[in-house]
């Protein structure tokens, strides 16, 4: 089970997301957010797929 600082690391994340999809939408629209999103999935795809992963428990 996650510690406390794992999730709020995890929490700030989520906040950051939101952050930017919310500034997208009220300075780009709606076109501008979805391409956001786009940009913020690869990321995180990125992440997931890495060589060599990423570890948790360091």
């Amino acid at each position: 089970m996650p510690g406390e600082k794992e999730l709020n690391i995890t929490l700030f994340d989520q906040l950051t997301i939101v952050e930017r999809i919310e500034r997208q939408l009220e300075n780009g629209g709606e076109e501008a957010a979805k391409k956001e999103i786009e940009i913020m999935k690869n990321e995180i795809n990125r992440k997931l797929y890495q060589k060599p992963p990423l570890d948790g428990n360091k």
